[in-house]
């Protein structure tokens, strides 16, 4: 795995080996990523951009994101080995300094104190944890209005109440469902 664009194009990420089962780490595909990164750079993001990665895993999209010009990035996941792994990425690109890492659920964030205009949503396929994330992440003042959310899943997702349906693309077995805070 590696950073396709920007800054830091070509760096390999650390390795998630055979990682934690229990973790349900499962790194979004260099090829998704790319294409993710081309749709997202048509409504002119993440240059400059405050970046949201809500169950981050490896941290992957979020250190996309900074690579491409985000401005600040903020990592949410509670497993350990996800937070080892996003420290060690983070450490090898050496944008410490741009990014804040949250060990906690992330239906169970804190107070924002500035809002961000894009939030990669991944959770572990199948388990309804999206949608109560993006709610969650809402009403404590994470989204922006008219942030634009990717939520990736094994299926395309419903809209939630305050966001709408920009665009929903599919990968094999990668849904990406794009909505826009309203």
């Amino acid at each position: 795995m590696r950073i396709i664009g920007g800054q830091h194009r070509g760096l390999t990420l650390a390795s998630v080996g055979k990682g934690d089962a229990a973790a349900h780490l499962r790194p979004t595909p260099d090829r998704v990523r790319e294409s993710l990164f081309n749709v997202l750079a048509g409504y002119g993001l993440p240059d400059g951009a405050r970046v949201l990665d809500l169950f981050a895993g490896t941290g992957a999209l979020g250190l996309e994101a900074l690579s491409r010009g985000a401005s600040h990035a903020t990592f949410v996941d509670k497993g350990r080995a996800a937070q080892r792994l996003i420290r060690e990425n983070l450490s090898k690109a050496r944008r410490d300094a741009d990014a804040r890492i949250l060990t906690c659920a992330a239906d169970r964030l804190p107070k924002a104190s500035t809002p961000c205009d894009l939030v990669f949503l991944d959770p572990p396929y199948g388990q309804g944890l999206g949608g109560p994330a993006l709610v969650t992440a809402r009403r404590q003042g994470w989204i922006a209005p008219d942030a634009l959310i990717v939520w990736e899943e094994s299926a395309a997702q419903d809209p939630p109440d305050g966001f709408s349906l920009e665009d929903s693309r599919r990968y094999g077995d990668t849904h990406i469902t794009v909505l826009r805070a309203s």
